[in-house]
């Protein structure tokens, strides 16, 4: 029987959600009944606009020699929405984190965390990994970031800024997850059955067809996109990133779409250079972002934080 992840939560979060005063971050567990090390956790947080389902197959793939734990960000999947819109920013989602670190190591027993970011889960997770080391149950051993840096394009955001947010519905899952290609050719080549994989989990049942999962409020920030001065603040928020990537002292592992148009070769080469100085893989084929699905993708990852523990 395939193995199934067990739906979680932490509770109580500051900040409101649309129905109480705290919120709740849902989080799916991999358990193997025969893993290696339990007690060494890899945490995966998805992209902007996608949810802890995303990452089935590297979760699969890993559960033999490590627990996983995929997090639904708050705004998405299983997790509450906000009430307050502007609180849908990387304060809030690494404060969320933290507390679900302390929960990894208080109900679970953890004793080593890794993290796989991608997109913004790769933001969230330089945010996290640059804290001082007190500040964290149990410090980041690994950090794995995938397609996502200090510096990124702007014309890179400015395509995300163009769907993300948007009301729509399908009639069908097939419907949906032909639509959600059409925006999301950066992936890389999937067959069908792996893109439906993908799409299910993306889309909410309503009597009268489908909807995408998350709250189209995460997508307010990118509204200013468009509006004079958008650059120098995106140069700006690249100055605190850059920042708090110097400050990360885990060993890091970069993963490149060799086609992105949101991580440049620049930033990547110079991510090598400075900081934790990452180790840089890239995919030919693959623009924003790896999905992590493909076997060498996936051989990257384990590689990493399992072959070289």
């Amino acid at each position: 029987m395939a193995l199934k992840p067990e739906l979680l939560f932490v509770e109580n979060l500051p900040g409101a959600s649309i129905t109480a005063n705290t919120h709740n971050m849902a989080y799916w567990l991999w358990q193997a009944p025969q893993c290696a090390n339990p007690q060494h956790v890899v945490l995966c947080v998805h992209g902007l606009t996608r949810q802890g389902r995303d990452f089935d197959a590297l979760a699969s793939s890993l559960a033999m020699f490590c627990t996983v734990v995929c997090t639904d960000v708050v705004g998405r999947g299983r997790s509450d929405w906000l009430a307050e819109p502007t609180q849908y920013a990387v304060p809030t989602y690494g404060a969320d984190h933290v507390a679900l670190i302390a929960q990894l190591f208080s109900k679970h027993g953890a004793t080593s965390l890794d993290w796989v970011g991608t997109s913004m889960g790769g933001l969230i997770g330089m945010a996290v990994a640059s804290l001082a080391s007190g500040a964290l149950a149990l410090p980041i051993r690994k950090l794995v970031l995938n397609d996502v840096g200090p510096s990124l394009n702007f014309e890179g955001l400015a395509r995300i800024g163009d769907y993300v947010g948007k009301s729509l519905q399908f009639e069908t899952i097939e419907d949906a997850a032909n639509a959600m290609w059409a925006a999301s050719q950066g992936f890389g080549p999937h067959t069908t059955a792996q893109w439906l994989a993908l799409s299910k989990p993306m889309l909410r049942h309503k009597e009268d067809g489908f909807v995408l999962h998350y709250d189209p409020a995460i997508g307010q920030a990118f509204q200013a996109l468009g509006q004079p001065g958008a650059r120098e603040l995106v140069g700006q928020g690249e100055i605190v990133l850059w920042a708090a990537y110097d400050a990360i002292s885990a060993p890091t592992l970069l993963l490149r779409g060799a086609q992105s148009d949101l991580l440049s070769q620049e930033t990547a080469l110079a991510m090598t250079e400075r900081g934790p100085k990452a180790t840089l893989v890239q995919f030919s084929g693959v623009g924003h972002a790896p999905t992590l699905i493909a076997a060498d993708q996936q051989q990257a990852v384990r590689t990493f934080l399992i072959d070289h523990a």
